[in-house]
């Protein structure tokens, strides 16, 4: 099935209603990793950060990272699930080189969390997704194909394995099935990874960087006829690993899946492959059912027993949850709920906060985040927070407004200076030459030359026809470089004319 040979979005929701499943594991941020003493250091040469346990040698035993579980009780407090007060983990078997004691340590009918829920809002409209469970795992190692066009293992002349990554504590969230989103289905999906990405960070359990795989998404994703109450054969993307790939890829298998069942074919249930070059998916390897891992619970770890008291000691200590935030920021900054929502999808809310803290009035702090700095980023095709630029640096830009040393263009100049690499506001400012002119004798003199170059418009200034002040103030600040102050150049205009504004 090719891109080509998609049904349209539009006939695909006529015939058919999307059922959704969300799986997203998370790298917490601990220092060593879930069943070791191993360092967790992003980037540290390959293979430096192993020991027989993470590397499966015989006669090693693992033991539980005590922060690791905290994360994870922490994590399913703030997605309202229930905290097992008896728990284990289980040995998920199957055989992949990037594990190499050919089974995963995970957990399998008996989470730490289950049973919760977290709400997002699309278009004004709140979704309840149902968490099925939140359980502790440990990350694989990490393959590198060599010698293959597509990185991936197909075609590739040899393999090189980090094990690194093995052993680092994941939380895998499951939701149930996500059911009644209809077209807003890929909305939906992206609206639940960013707001369960937010929560996640506000714990300060990870930096849950998408890009960096700290945090990444499995797509579940079936159709069933309208109308019907059985669900259809699923298929699932794997490792999705950003917010927009993640609407992309439920907007294509929903087209894809319609066009398979509609030209009378069959869903086979396998996992699959996002290309983020054209948002389309190809296929992995048959999925395997949950019997075919031949779960087991893990001999070497004992239960997991958290006190109630110890639970909720950490159920008091949680910070402002995201959603509860965003509403009392929404009131302090005076938004809409759209355009609340428009920050959130931009990833400008803490950047806007930082940048106000550092002096900005709100206003300010959000034109410049969601104006001008949001199309740098829409243009180089990085997310907001990438950008060469600090709140602070912003917060001055504010201030040069503010007390008039800048207008809005040449602010505009100055942030592009700053992202340029050529320094801070205020040493932009003076390379380039930027501020305002003020002087108010340099601008009586361009005020002037502009009356007398512009006879007739003065005529009718003169006549009462004040609007027509405009073309002279635009002749000054084409003769000042746009580097004066546009409402004093007005005001000088109207009282050389006589003419009161």
């Amino acid at each position: 099935m090719t891109v080509t040979e998609l049904v349209s979005y539009e006939d695909a929701l006529a015939a058919y209603d999307p059922v959704m499943g969300l799986e997203v594991h998370v790298e917490l941020g601990t220092k060593t990793k879930m069943f070791c003493g191993c360092a967790t250091t992003l980037g540290a040469e390959p293979n430096s950060q192993t020991c027989p346990t993470c590397l499966g040698l015989p006669g090693s035993l693992p033991v539980v990272n005590a922060t690791g579980v905290e994360s994870a009780i922490k994590i399913g407090l703030a997605l309202n699930c229930e905290i097992a007060e008896w728990c284990r983990f289980a040995r998920k078997n199957y055989f992949y080189p990037d594990m190499p004691k050919n089974f995963q340590t995970s957990q399998y009918d008996e989470p730490i969390a289950y049973n919760g829920y977290l709400d997002v809002d699309v278009d004004g409209e709140v979704f309840r997704v149902e968490i099925e469970r939140a359980h502790m795992e440990e990350d694989t190692g990490k393959s590198t194909h060599v010698g293959g066009a597509t990185g991936r293992i197909h075609g590739a002349s040899h393999s090189l394995l980090d094990y690194n990554r093995a052993g680092i504590p994941l939380i895998e969230i499951v939701t149930k099935p996500i059911v009644g989103a209809g077209d807003k289905a890929p909305e939906v999906a992206k609206a639940y990874v960013t707001e369960l990405r937010e929560l996640i960070k506000s714990l300060g359990v990870s930096e849950a960087r998408m890009e960096m795989g700290q945090m990444r998404c499995d797509v579940n994703l079936s159709l069933r006829p309208q109308g019907a109450d059985k669900f259809g054969t699923r298929s699932e993307t794997k490792n999705v690993n950003s917010l927009r790939s993640v609407e992309r890829a439920v907007r294509f298998e929903i087209q894809r899946h319609a066009a398979v069942l509609g030209a009378g074919g069959t869903i086979i249930q396998e996992t699959r492959h996002f290309h983020e070059e054209d948002g389309s998916t190809t296929s992995g390897r048959v999925k395997e059912e949950a019997e075919d891992y031949r779960y087991f619970p893990e001999p070497d770890l004992v239960p997991v027993a958290p006190s109630r008291a110890w639970v909720e000691e950490l159920r008091g200590g949680l910070p402002e949850l995201p959603r509860v935030r965003r509403n009392r920021l929404r009131e302090e900054w005076g938004l809409s709920r759209h355009e609340m929502q428009s920050v959130l999808n931009a990833g400008a809310i803490d950047l806007i906060t930082a940048t106000i803290d550092e002096g900005a009035p709100a206003d300010q702090a959000r034109k410049w985040w969601m104006g001008e700095l949001a199309r740098r980023a829409n243009e180089d095709g990085v997310e907001l927070a990438a950008l060469p630029i600090t709140p602070a640096q912003v917060a001055r830009v504010c201030a040069l407004v503010k007390e008039g040393s800048l207008n809005d263009k040449l602010a505009r100049q100055t942030i592009e200076g700053v992202l340029a690499g050529e320094g801070g506001p205020d040493e932009v400012v003076t390379k380039r030459g930027l501020k305002v002119v003020s002087d108010e004798g340099a601008l009586g003199t361009a005020v002037d030359e502009a009356i007398a170059a512009n006879a007739a418009i003065a005529d009718k200034i003169r006549g009462g026809k004040v609007a027509a002040a405009g073309a002279l103030v635009g002749a000054v600040m084409k003769a000042t470089r746009g580097q004066a102050d546009a409402a004093r150049v007005r005001e000088l205009i109207l009282e050389k004319l006589g003419v009161e504004g």
